[in-house]
């Protein structure tokens, strides 16, 4: 699991259930609700734990309130949004030059300038502010403003995907200035430049929203935007067939259910949303290289997409999914039980008399967290497990809150997910880079590979595309010598949509797929169907 995906979705994690229906939701073709023909209800499973950029809301863009400087267009290519073009690159890759669009402003009617990015970025990074993901900021040497029109980054070093960062959402200074940064009202009281902005937020149950009539790019079509937090699939989707919602992500088990409904359509989003298992180096088990080259032999990957995934998704041998022009060719890995055994007994793991390996009196034996109600893990962990028994190890497969799994990490192995699309520095560092390991939830099987971090360093820092392709292979190809985590699948992101919009479309999903992913990634953008 990538760095920040991992603990975005731990802070979301308990997100309640709506027990009853999407409060002030009406009829089809009432004012307001869903069916509505100027508003939006949709159903996700997660929930922010803030709305604070500066705490790390939407640093991966489409946040709805915020803009950043840059934005992705349907292609994942970056387009100017708060900037007025892309950024002038120089000093051989060390310094990026921003000029900011004329004529913003917040939704309270103040301008917005230089002024406050320089304040986003630098109280992302004092030591003060308790964001996650600054470390995702860490070239940055500083950040200046030149005039109120002009924003110059200079890096420590050159970070091929610096401009990519930069579609992280910017924060009004006079809003949100002179308060605690980590408690204050901006975290639930966001003001923002974005198409959208927050009218209510009902812990644990929804979020409502209402178009910004002065948005720059004009006031979208969709009035009113609900978000629902509807932590249980099956509850999602039966107030999507009641009419209570208009979309909602489903598994693929339970979206295949509409495919005979007219009145709606079914879009699947590619992802680089990847469920794989850590494989903690503490754990005399996991620990053992042996054990963890077997594992990554006796699962059937083919099988959990063709079963659990119902074919929306591909199998997985790492965090870059085998489609993408990163992914490291020849570092596949075939389901080879007969290989895995063999492996375990030359190694000195010889099976007990119930069928578990032992060695040297341990047991191959360790325990499998997953998020408790994600049943898509869950499924994932117990044909992990099944299939780990059949090469005679035992993972005792047991579900949790994350705030009980976190502290567990350094010795049990979780059912992990993660993945970025925008570049492979985002998912491989925080999840491999041995500086990283246990912090927070970076490196949670805590890998240590000194040929990995060298690799993972060179990428980041070059400006060559081929020299980041030739140290991405090299990366992928360690992990694969050396597991630190046993990938399974990479998971498809299926929403359910009434069909009352035109042109209805995803973007390549993060791990991550609440308020900023989805069909509703341009909200903004979308017209009614004539």
């Amino acid at each position: 699991m990538t760095a920040r995906s991992i603990r975005g979705v731990a802070a979301m994690a308990t997100a309640g259930v709506l027990a009853g229906g999407v409060a002030g939701c009406s009829a089809p073709g009432g004012g307001g609700g869903a069916g509505a023909k100027d508003s939006l209800v949709v159903g996700l499973a997660n929930e922010p734990e803030t709305l604070s950029p500066l705490l790390g809301y939407g640093k991966d863009g489409n946040s709805k309130i915020f803009d950043g400087l840059l934005r992705r267009d349907a292609a994942m290519k970056l387009q100017p949004a708060l900037a007025a073009e892309l950024p002038k690159v120089t000093d051989d890759g060390r310094t990026y030059t921003y000029k900011l669009r004329q004529g913003v402003t917040f939704s309270d009617g103040k301008p917005f300038s230089a002024k406050d990015v320089v304040f986003t970025y630098r109280t992302i990074l004092d030591e003060k502010t308790n964001n996650a993901a600054k470390g995702e900021l860490d070239a940055i040497d500083k950040v200046t403003a030149e005039g109120d029109d002009t924003v110059v980054f200079a890096l420590k070093y050159p970070y091929a995907p610096f401009a990519e960062r930069t579609v992280l959402p910017i924060a009004p200074e006079h809003a949100a200035k002179g308060q605690d940064v980590n408690t204050g009202s901006f975290n639930t009281a966001p003001i923002g430049t974005g198409p959208y902005v927050l009218t209510g937020w009902s812990k644990g149950e929804k979020l409502t929203f209402k178009a910004n009539p002065t948005y720059w790019r004009g006031e979208p079509k969709v009035k009113k935007l609900t978000m629902a937090i509807i932590k249980d699939d099956d509850v999602r989707a039966t107030r999507l067939r009641s009419g209570d919602l208009d979309g909602a992500i489903l598994p693929p088990n339970l979206a295949k259910g509409f495919k005979g409904d007219k009145g709606k359509l079914t879009l699947t989003a590619k992802t680089t949303d990847f469920r794989g298992v850590t494989l903690p180096t503490a754990h005399k088990v996991t620990g053992d290289t042996a054990v963890r080259r077997a594992l990554d032999l006796a699962v059937d990957r083919k099988a959990m997409v063709d079963k659990l995934l119902e074919g929306a998704g591909r199998a997985g041998y790492g965090p870059v999914p085998t489609d993408s022009e990163w992914f490291a060719r020849g570092t596949e890995r075939p389901h080879d039980l007969a290989k895995a055994k063999k492996l375990l007994d030359d190694a000195g793991w010889r099976p007990g008399g119930d069928g578990i390996r032992e060695k040297d009196g341990e047991r191959a034996s360790f325990t499998l967290w997953f998020p408790a109600g994600d049943k898509l893990r869950e499924e994932h962990a117990l044909a992990f497990a099944s299939d780990a028994k059949k090469a005679g190890i035992e993972a005792k497969v047991q579900s949790g809150t994350w705030e009980v799994i976190e502290p567990r990490m350094k010795d049990d192995a979780v059912l992990a997910g993660g993945g970025n699309p925008a570049d492979p520095d985002f998912d491989l560092y925080n999840l491999l880079h041995s500086s990283l390991a246990l912090d927070g939830f970076n490196n949670m099987a805590a890998y240590a590979n000194p040929d990995v971090d060298k690799a993972l360093e060179e990428g980041r820092r070059s400006g060559d595309k081929n020299a980041r392709k030739a140290a991405y292979d090299a990366v992928q190809r360690g992990l694969a010598d050396n597991p630190g985590y046993t990938f399974l699948t990479h998971v498809d992101h299926l929403y359910v949509m009434n069909d009352g919009w035109r042109e209805l479309a995803t973007q390549v999903e993060p791990h991550d797929h609440g308020l900023g992913a989805g069909p509703w990634w341009n909200v903004e953008d979308w017209q009614p169907q004539q």
